[in-house]
């Protein structure tokens, strides 16, 4: 894999409700949010996203949610209720 091609995190928590990652690699590549379409899909094939919800820390240390469909990104919710860390 390339540098710079995707997003690159760590998967911190996962639960039956939830799955909280962490982005790494934006200093070198794309940010989670940047590249949430690939993000959730990657998730949801790995992790099995379906009724979970996604959380992510981004670079400046905030928690909100990639909003999904299955393996579909449909967009963002800023905050983090219904996450316990």
């Amino acid at each position: 894999k390339l540098m710079g091609l995707h997003a690159v995190f760590n998967v911190v928590k996962t639960t039956p409700e939830y799955i909280f990652i962490k982005d790494i690699g934006h200093k070198t590549g794309r940010s989670v949010t940047n590249d949430a379409e690939w993000v959730v899909g990657e998730i949801a094939r790995a992790y099995g996203a379906n009724g979970r919800r996604i959380f992510y820390e981004d670079s400046l240390g905030d928690i909100d949610e990639l909003l999904h469909a299955g393996t579909r990104f449909t967009g963002f919710s800023f905050g983090h209720d219904g996450i316990a860390l």
